[in-house]
This record gives C-alpha cells, structure tokens and sequence, in this order.
C-alpha cells in the first residue's frame, strides 16, 4: 500500500521549494488575518496566503480528529469505537502534515506540534462545523457526514494544486476521507431509514449542523488568493455538487433536509464557540504544563 501512494516532498531544504509550490510571482497580497501568536508573521504576500491555507487545512483536520478521539471507550460498539478512533488518527495524521508544512511557510521555528499545542483559541483558523460537540451518535455521524464530504471534494481539488506538497498531502489524504465520508453516509442512511428514536436523533444532529455548511463554500481574501495562486482550491465552484450528494444520501435515508439557517461564519478569522475553548483546554493541558516533557 505504501509503495502506491504519492510520496510528500521533504520537508526540509528551502532550496526550490517556493519556486516549486508557485506557478507565479507575486501579486498584490491581500490584506493580512489576524495571525498566529507566539511568533510574528511570515513575512511576503505569498508566504503568509501559504501559511494561512495550511493552517485551515491542518486546523479543521486536527479539531475534527480530536472530537472523534472523545469516543474512545464509548462507542456504541467494539467494531464503531475503533471506526471512529481510526478516522482520528487519520485526520491527526493529516494535520501533522499540513501544520509541520505551515511552521516552515511562517519560518519562525515553530513545527506542527508547537502550532497545535501552543497557540491559543482566537489563533485557530477551524472551521465552526468541526469544532461542534459530538452530542449523541447520530450528531456525531451527522457532523462527519457533512465534513467529510466536503473533505473529499476539496481534496480532489488539491491534488491538482500548484504547491507540490499540498498535492501530495491531498493525494494521499482523499482516500482515507472517501471512507470518512462512505462510512458516515451509511449511518445517515441507516439510522434516518431505522427505528422512529434512531430517525429523530439523526434530524435533530443535521438540524443542529446545518447552520455551519455555509463557511465551508465561503472564499475570502485568503481562500481567493490562494485560488487565483493555484495553491488552493474554489471551494465555491463545488458547492452545487455538494448540494446535490448530501440530498442525494438524505433521500436515501428517508429524511428531509433541514430548512436553510442563518450561516455562522468567521472560524477562518479566528471567531470561534465556546466549545472550541474546552476542547483545546484538554488537548493543550499536558504540553503546556509540562513543556519539556517527552515520551
């Protein structure tokens, strides 16, 4: 298996590595986001759209891949438990590419670990969908339902990204969302076609969810810059798609999709919940208390 897929360029050894990453010179950059603390930002246009772009990638992949490690021990079964655990592993896994990728973009010394332990709630750049309580089951499976989906489809899109490191993470990364999202439309199916207390729990988890898929498709300053680079993906030109699968799968599981909300926006910005604060709370304790621990 390991000799199949895309091999991720180094990391180390700048050498090329922008002239590689960009098909062009730079332009006029947007305006600067609000940044990471503990160091100053990187210091070009193009560096920090770059280090912007890899902090959402690893951001929203690190939180999602936190919340599912809360099941452990408490799934609904030995065969579920270790699903959920599996596709944990699988987003941690990704985010440590994607935030080892952006501490050499900000080329402040900070790594992946430092930008997951060290920084603090108003520094994420995760998406509000992510960062949702799991709630019961069907909240859960209704939150990864959503994600995942839209995971996929935007990893589709990176593999063709200009940055070749970006490219390879999404080209390796795409067939373990592929299961995410099969995996997850299962249980929506399952569990909405299922018993009356089963279909219920599913509406209210999509009901509770659906606020927050707007963000998803939303193209700022940053996600348009990285777009018009080649760095990133038009998140927007897929949204009809989207649309058309998460129906797709709700009709399947005899549910209704829930009437359009008032969007949430502004995770990319650093505007998050107060759910987001518990959870770093009990991810960050054990680095920073003890900063020079080690296994």
């Amino acid at each position: 298996m390991a000799g199949t897929e895309p091999e991720i360029p180094p990391r180390n050894g700048e050498g090329d590595r922008g002239a590689k990453r960009r098909g062009g010179g730079a332009d006029q950059p947007p305006r600067p986001l609000h940044h990471a603390s503990h160091g100053p930002p990187p210091r070009s246009g193009e560096d920090l759209v770059l280090f912007e772009t890899l902090l959402r990638l690893g951001d929203d992949s690190l939180i999602l891949g936190q919340r599912l490690g809360e099941w452990c021990g408490h799934a609904p079964s030995v065969e579920v438990d270790l699903s959920l655990a599996n596709m944990g592993l699988d987003l941690i896994g990704q985010a440590t590419h994607f935030l080892n990728y952006a501490g050499e973009a900000e080329g402040q010394g900070r790594d992946g670990d430092a930008l997951a332990f060290h920084r603090d709630v108003l520094d994420f750049r995760n998406c509000w969908l992510v960062e949702q309580p799991n709630g019961d089951f069907a909240q859960t499976m209704a939150r990864q339902f959503l994600f995942s989906t839209w995971q996929e489809m935007l990893f589709g899109h990176l593999q063709a990204s200009k940055d070749e490191t970006i490219a390879a993470i999404a080209a390796k990364a795409v067939k373990e969302v592929r299961y995410h999202a099969e995996l997850s439309a299962e249980w929506v199916i399952r569990l909405g076609d299922g018993t009356e207390e089963s279909r219920r729990r599913m509406a209210g988890g999509l009901e509770w969810m659906w606020r927050f898929i707007p963000e998803l498709f939303e193209m700022d300053a940053i996600a348009t810059e990285a777009a018009r680079l080649g760095i990133g993906a038009d998140v927007a030109a897929f949204r009809e798609d989207y649309d058309a699968r998460i129906r797709a799968v709700l009709a399947e599981g005899t549910l209704e999709a829930p009437a359009d909300q008032r969007p949430i926006l502004g995770g990319r910005r650093g505007h998050h919940g107060e759910h987001l604060g518990h959870l770093l709370a009990v991810m960050q304790y054990l680095p920073r208390t003890y900063p020079d621990a080690a296994w």
